[in-house]
């Protein structure tokens, strides 16, 4: 039974990266699996929870896999570096057409929006554990959402994953402003105590005029 359900995941992500989310059926899982399509629902209730499976068990796996690079990442910098090599690994295996396939279904279907978002918070878990340890200490981590800022890391790296398809150029220039902005961070921790204080003064000055 679990090498059946095994290879039904495996046949779920074929499926989509053959025939798209549109395309993809009970029918079209089971041939990529090398199974029975009645299968689909007796390990599953729905097409749709099979493929919620697949990518959540997909993605765990892909974060498990880069568990140690994330770890050993000892700058801002490192870590666009890793994210450039995830980017260029799941570009070469197909994930970044899955992953643009399940974010266009999970606009318009709830039952794929859970597990999707599921799927992302594993990638941002694991970098804001990066980033709080990178910043601990940094005048940056005293004004910053370190919660916030992972969301907003991951984020973009999901959306230059599926706007380089469009314009490679464009998510070049924005992975290059991604590591001016690491090269800033990196300056600012440098900075002798009195700088630094000055500017934490006016980071949060800044902050306490935007609050409501």
């Amino acid at each position: 039974m679990a090498d059946t359900k095994q290879r039904l995941l495996d046949g779920a992500l074929t499926a989509l990266r053959e025939h798209g989310v549109t395309g993809v059926s009970a029918r079209t899982i089971g041939a990529a699996a090398g199974v029975n399509q009645a299968l689909v629902f007796y390990h599953y209730k729905s097409v749709d929870e099979l493929l919620g499976a697949a990518c959540l068990a997909a993605t765990r796996e892909r974060v498990t896999l880069y568990a140690d690079r994330f770890a050993a990442v000892g700058s801002l910098r490192e870590l666009l570096q890793v994210g450039l090599d995830l980017h260029a690994s799941e570009l070469s295996e197909g994930n970044v057409s899955v992953l643009a396939q399940m974010l266009a279904a999970a606009q318009t279907g709830e039952r794929l929006a859970e597990p999707t978002a599921a799927a992302l918070q594993l990638w941002t878990d694991e970098i804001e554990m990066v980033l709080r340890r990178l910043l601990s200490g940094s005048p940056v981590a005293e004004v910053a959402d370190i919660p916030g800022l992972a969301r907003a890391v991951s984020a973009a790296f999901v959306g230059l994953e599926l706007f380089e398809g469009v314009d490679r150029e464009g998510a070049r220039q924005a992975l290059a402003a991604l590591d001016q902005l690491a090269v800033l961070v990196e300056v600012v921790d440098e900075l002798g105590p009195i700088a630094r204080r000055a500017l934490r003064a006016k980071v949060k000055s800044h902050l306490k005029v935007r609050e409501p």
